[in-house]
């Protein structure tokens, strides 16, 4: 009785938790660059002093889904997105390097070419900044060139290289900060390889029916551990009136 209690309950309890990372999940489907975090049940036995003959659920996030989301045509030059693998690298507020898949860049007061969100785009010697222009153009490969002000339409310069990783995805990590991040600490090296489009940001890889469908699961087996405890508190009733009676 006990037994079924106890996994009832631990079930329910790690049943609202993976609500949650689905939910999470739901919430962020329009967001430019989010890859959803993915979900798994598991039981674990519980250790103590005595010899562990019970186990209880336990909801974890092994992983993020690092698959690309859909491009998505903004016409602004300013827009990029990673086409393939790879990430955008970004300067993280602790000041270490965190990464991205898309970034709705602008430029500061200062000068300082940053993401959507406000961090700093790196390049070839830390955080890019632009001079005074009138037009500026995101290669395919990262270059950044700009047009100065009062300049002829070919007088181009290129200013700097917007820094493009591809590190392994099994020592990649997203932080609670939503950013990518290696597990090492370690920034990632440059990857000639990975390209990145303009005038497009990537979508969110997030497929709401599935996420939708999973919640709606969850809801069930959750009304079920419920009805469990419901059942296991019945019982015992039951057995301490037969003894009463006894």
């Amino acid at each position: 009785m006990d037994k079924m209690l106890y996994v009832a309950m631990s079930g329910a309890s790690q049943n609202t938790l993976a609500q949650q990372a689905h939910a999470n999940n739901m919430a962020n489907v329009s967001t430019t660059g989010f890859q959803r975090d993915l979900e798994q049940a598991r039981s674990m036995p519980v250790f103590g002093d005595t010899f562990a003959s019970r186990a209880y659920a336990m909801s974890e996030r092994p992983a993020t889904d690092f698959s690309a989301g859909a491009l998505q045509a903004t016409g602004r030059d300013l827009d990029v997105a990673v086409g393939g693998d790879g990430f955008i690298a970004v300067q993280a507020p602790d000041g270490s390097e965190a990464y991205v898949r898309t970034a709705a860049m602008n430029i500061d007061a200062q000068g300082i070419l940053r993401a959507g969100n406000g961090l700093p785009i790196m390049g070839n010697s830390g955080p890019i900044a632009i001079p005074p222009d009138e037009k500026i153009d995101v290669g395919s490969d990262g270059t950044i060139s700009i047009r100065g002000m009062g300049e002829t339409p070919n007088a181009v310069a290129q200013v700097d290289r917007i820094k493009l990783v591809n590190p392994p995805v099994g020592s990649l990590t997203k932080g609670t900060d939503g950013l990518i991040h290696t597990t090492s600490g370690q920034a990632a090296p440059f990857d000639a390889n990975v390209k990145v489009e303009s005038g497009f940001l990537e979508a969110s890889n997030v497929n709401a029916v599935e996420e939708m469908t999973a919640v709606m699961t969850l809801s069930k087996q959750f009304e079920l551990h419920i009805k469990m405890m419901t059942t296991a508190k019945e019982d015992d009733e039951s057995v301490s009136r037969v003894l009463q009676n006894s």
